[in-house]
């Protein structure tokens, strides 16, 4: 009531009870300690408060004005407000009902209520809770957005339907930023200063009632719609990522629906991963940054029945740390990150040694690093399993984590940070006839036999999204002299 005072000089208040006999009262005062009080003009039941708005306060008589406040803060009272004959607070708060008496289409009206311009949510929770506070309220799960700010809270809260705030960060644990709707609690603190409220015990219990509400809802959801809660995965999964990372208990509730999908476009669990593969891959779990990445790689694995999944989200490499820490002796593996038994083929292995004690694997190795002649470039040569693939960098699982963590934290300083880790490891296919073509090559056209040599070399970087954005350009280069030099080649020899 005070608040009138900020934009009032004095108020007035002209009452009569409901009570027989009763006078009607006006009560005058200008905010001070002193008041006046005397008989009132009111002939009927009920109370005016009448407001003399200040000269400096004058847009308040805006009619437009005062109902921009008072949609804002009383849309959901439970008293008919009118301003000009017009009812203010005509919907009705849907998280005051019971939720069996609640229809879907009820939940979307209200959602397209209170946001207009998005579109539908992809499913809803309820709120409903007497004990041990008092909580109410619907969260929606909305399609994710690009321009979504992970720091802000998109849920308004409420008490005892008068509105408090837009933004209950302060509630709502982190990883649950990206839903919308409405929370309404009587037992939050909103007298007391924003890091006393942090602290505040209800607060807590709030904050992991509605995430244990929102991992029952998603269990459910896995349980006994599955279709849907794949269908939703793509926009729920940064909220389950994240809220593992950040929170045990939402880890031990979400486990078992923490889904991936495969190169085969099947989608499992961890533990089925490890039950359909343990016996060719143990407890490893082998994973590729998205379906198209390294796909000459991926191709020995499936011929090999090794089954690879699709780790495509930022949060993932923190989720791998984190899962290998909880689920000992798990581990995740890039396909990429070693020269894994299943890759080479050793009955093709070229062991003979020649005179000077060298294989013939040893000497294309040799030859290839010299023709790269950068010594930050390690080359091995080796009898892939699949002959039509020239060669892949191979990177040592935690070294990339750690420097795609670092490259994440300054982007700008790509090229020093991938200079961090020492030598790139170039792996050449003995059985593929392409590196043995340019090996004789040489022998005649060692220009070409180099450009050739780049151009395999920066193929494989360029297929495994290691290639550096400056390189670019030098690469296209180098493609089109190559191809303007075969193709002189070629109608030299039609001549």
């Amino acid at each position: 009531f005070y608040s009138a005072y900020m934009v009032a000089d004095f108020v007035e208040i002209n009452t009569l009870s409901y009570k027989p006999g009763a006078e009607p009262v006006l009560w005058r005062c200008d905010g001070s300690s002193e008041y006046e009080i005397g008989p009132g003009t009111k002939e009927t039941r009920g109370t005016e408060i009448i407001l003399f708005i200040g000269k400096e306060h004058e847009e308040c008589l805006d009619p437009s004005y005062i109902e921009k406040i008072l949609r804002h803060y009383c849309s959901f009272l439970p008293y008919p407000i009118y301003l000009d004959g017009k009812l203010i607070n005509e919907h009705f708060p849907l998280w005051i009902k019971p939720p069996s008496e609640c229809t879907a289409e009820d939940y979307l009206k209200f959602y397209r209520y209170l946001y207009p311009m998005d579109e539908d949510p992809l499913f809803w929770i309820h709120l409903n809770v007497d004990y041990p506070f008092a909580l109410k309220g619907i969260l929606y799960f909305p399609k994710m957005k690009r321009d979504f700010d992970p720091n802000k809270s998109s849920v308004s809260l409420y008490c005892n339907r008068v509105f408090v705030s837009d933004n209950c960060k302060d509630i709502i644990p982190n990883y649950l930023m990206m839903l919308k709707g409405v929370i309404d609690s009587s037992d939050i603190p909103l007298n007391v200063s924003r890091s006393y409220l942090q602290a505040d015990r209800t607060v807590r219990q709030l904050g992991s009632h509605i995430s244990k509400k929102v991992t029952d809802s998603l269990s459910t959801l896995y349980k006994t719609d599955y279709d849907r809660f794949i269908k939703a995965w793509h926009d729920v999964s940064v909220v389950v990522k994240l809220g593992i990372l950040e929170d045990d208990k939402f880890y031990e509730r979400a486990k078992d629906f923490l889904v991936w999908k495969n190169t085969n476009q099947s989608w499992t669990t961890i533990q089925d991963y490890l039950e359909r593969n343990r016996e060719k891959t143990k407890d490893k779990v082998f994973y590729t940054i998205d379906e198209k990445h390294g796909g000459h790689i991926q191709q020995i694995y499936r011929d090999r029945g090794i089954e690879i999944l699709c780790a495509d989200s930022p949060l993932d490499s923190y989720l791998f740390h984190y899962l290998e820490d909880k689920q000992r002796p798990l581990t995740f593996q890039r396909i990429d990150a070693e020269i894994h038994d299943d890759l080479v083929d050793k009955d093709r292995e070229k062991i003979i040694l020649d005179a000077e004690g060298k294989t013939e694997a040893v000497k294309l190795a040799e030859f290839f690093q010299s023709k790269l002649n950068d010594e930050t470039i390690e080359v091995e040569a080796k009898s892939l399993a699949a002959d039509s693939l020239p060669g892949f960098i191979l990177m040592d699982e935690k070294q990339r984590r750690m420097r795609d963590y670092l490259m994440r934290l300054n982007p700008e300083e790509r090229q020093q940070q991938m200079s961090l880790f020492g030598k790139r490891k170039f792996v050449i296919n003995t059985n593929n006839s392409l590196m043995e073509s340019i090996q004789k090559l040489d022998r005649s056209k060692p220009e070409l036999a180099k450009e050739l040599t780049l151009e395999v070399y920066e193929l494989a970087l360029l297929s495994q999204k290691e290639m550096d954005p400056q390189s670019l350009q030098e690469f296209v280069n180098r493609s089109n002299r190559i191809l303007e030099t075969l193709t002189k080649e070629i109608l030299k020899g039609h001549s």
